[in-house]
């Protein structure tokens, strides 16, 4: 097998099984912030083996070590060879293909992800300007709107937002916890998490574990949130919150990059009755932690999947150089 045909079939191995494997596998839920360390290096890794397949189809691995000069000449060496015949320059021709679609593929999402957010916080700068303000007893910008909802809201200026009714529905142990779950989210930088989500499911969306990507790395990052909440709240508190917010029609959650949902609209993590649950029940019985042995083993897992494919395309160049 060809070095780009092995890079292919690692990327189709890790789209489809990797996407089973996250939706049985419940270790995530016992360390969330490393599950979704997990799902971004297994996700990207994907889009970033596709690139290098067709590389690697176009050039030879020996190439990968060569000086400027060389590499040149050795590609001149291959692509005369491989446009010979027929055969060779169609596989030379779909490696282009492979690489230039894929790349092309991760610049549009990009841009297409990056005006959506420039867009959302147009419309979240316009909404607290209309209907935002302070109160000395909350600490965040509290928009009047009877609709119960908190979010944070990532960018230049952090900051959190929570609504009126949101204040006068949760008591101040309650409104504090829920205050502390948005401010772990800017903390813990969990908009640049879901932001790289984000953009590999817009990039290949046909690939079931970067499609599910955003969903799965969101659920666990509220986990996450909802631990460092609970760290320094009731759990009980916290978990009243949730409900109370959740029962009247309204959400708490982050917002990546200065997007604003619609406010007092059920949506986010806790829109879903049973993910909700999920959650509450996590807060009032929190699992054990990970072993340390097997928290370090999953750490190597992570850092083995985001290098795979380059080890992969530059291995035979690298036994190619031993003695």
């Amino acid at each position: 097998m060809t070095v780009g045909g092995a890079l292919i079939l690692y990327a189709t191995a890790v789209g489809l099984a990797g996407a089973v494997g996250f939706r049985r596998a419940l270790w995530p839920l016992r360390a969330p912030r490393l599950g979704a360390a997990a799902v971004l290096a297994a996700a990207w890794s994907v889009p970033v083996a596709l690139v290098l397949a067709g590389m690697t189809i176009i050039l030879p691995p020996s190439a990968l070590f060569a000086d400027v000069g060389r590499l040149v000449g050795a590609c001149l060496v291959r692509l005369r060879a491989a446009y010979g015949t027929p055969a060779g320059a169609g596989i030379v021709t779909a490696g282009q293909v492979l690489s230039v679609a894929t790349l092309g593929r991760i610049a549009w999402a990009i841009g297409r992800v990056g005006h959506r957010r420039r867009t959302e916080r147009r419309r979240h700068r316009l909404l607290v300007r209309l209907a935002g303000g302070r109160r000395p007893d909350v600490p965040a910008v509290v928009l009047d709107c009877p609709g119960p909802a908190a979010y944070s809201v990532a960018g230049r200026r952090p900051e959190v937002v929570v609504t009126s009714g949101a204040v006068e529905l949760l008591t101040g142990p309650q409104l504090g916890a829920v205050l502390a779950h948005e401010h772990a989210h800017l903390r813990r930088r969990h908009h640049r998490w879901a932001l790289a989500a984000a953009l590999v499911a817009e990039a290949i969306p046909v690939v079931p574990l970067l499609r599910e990507a955003p969903t799965r790395v969101g659920r666990l990052l509220e986990m996450d949130a909802d631990e460092h909440a609970a760290g320094g709240h009731e759990p009980r508190v916290l978990a009243g919150a949730l409900v109370a917010v959740t029962s009247a029609g309204g959400h708490t959650v982050a917002v990546p990059g200065g997007a604003a949902p619609a406010v007092g609209r059920p949506g986010g993590v806790a829109g879903a009755g049973a993910e909700v649950l999920a959650r509450v029940h996590r807060i009032l019985r929190p699992p054990d932690r990970l072993p340390r042995r097997r928290e370090t083993l999953t750490r190597a897992a992570v850092v083995a999947l985001t290098v795979a494919p380059l080890v992969l395309a530059t291995a035979p160049a690298v036994v190619a150089l031993l003695p």
